[in-house]
């Protein structure tokens, strides 16, 4: 896959067992940014996702599937896809989830923000955000957990785990990707700690995230203790860069 102009997309999906959603979700994101490329990073998912992806392959030329060994974790397909969008010379990459809990009707709104910021998050915690269709408990661990991040690292950022992301690829290039050492859920606030730290722009537009359609969540009690396990681990490293300034 070759970028086709220089202001050029990368929209990146990270799947595991995704086949019954992907359809729609390439259908409104051809109606929302047409002819975006994609990249589709699948964990050999049991439900034949990869098959699907690469059979679609034949018919869209701007389609790219990264098929992996196993279930690896989402941190660690994020990243594949971040070091992918660099090695082809993309200039911005899109993260979204492949559930439809991100519309990509959402997506012009992100890039909108794109000539002044570095990095645009899809946040559920700013004017014009929410949660629907999602349970109490997980509104609760949600808005407990970014605020446990907030207090912690001492960010003013309201979702700091919002997977829904803009970044500027020249940004990613400043990452040490041997440093980042979290595999799930937890890398989202890992590797936003080492963008702000390199002094990248960040902006929040509000999103409505919306309970998955089809599937089974992916969130489990060991990708939570990760989440809490990342949060740690960049308070200790904000600590540190506090001292060595």
């Amino acid at each position: 896959m070759t970028p086709s102009q220089p202001d050029s997309l990368l929209i990146l999906v990270c799947t595991y067992n995704e086949r019954d959603n992907l359809p729609l979700l390439f259908e409104q994101m051809e109606t929302f940014v047409p002819g975006a490329q994609i990249l589709v990073v699948d964990d050999n998912s049991p439900d034949g996702t990869s098959d699907w992806v690469e059979e679609q392959r034949k018919k869209k030329p701007n389609l790219a599937l990264l098929r992996r060994s196993g279930k690896l974790g989402l941190g660690s397909a994020t990243k594949a896809g971040m070091e992918y969008a660099i090695q082809n010379g993309f200039e911005w990459l899109l993260n979204l989830d492949a559930d439809l809990s991100h519309s990509p009707s959402d997506i012009p709104a992100l890039l909108a923000q794109r000539n002044q910021f570095d990095i645009v998050v899809g946040s559920r915690y700013v004017e014009g955000g929410g949660m629907r269709g999602c349970s109490w408990k997980r509104v609760f661990v949600s808005q407990c957990a970014n605020a446990y991040a907030r207090r912690m690292i001492g960010w003013k950022v309201q979702d700091c785990s919002s997977a829904f992301r803009l970044y500027r690829v020249s940004s990613l290039q400043r990452i040490e990707f041997d440093e980042l050492r979290v595999k799930g859920y937890g890398f989202l606030e890992e590797v936003l700690w080492f963008l702000l730290h390199s002094n990248a722009r960040l902006a929040e537009v509000g999103i409505v995230y919306t309970e998955r359609r089809e599937g089974k969540s992916k969130i489990s009690v060991q990708e939570a203790w990760s989440a809490i396990t990342s949060i740690h681990r960049v308070a200790s490293l904000q600590r540190k860069a506090r001292s060595a300034g």
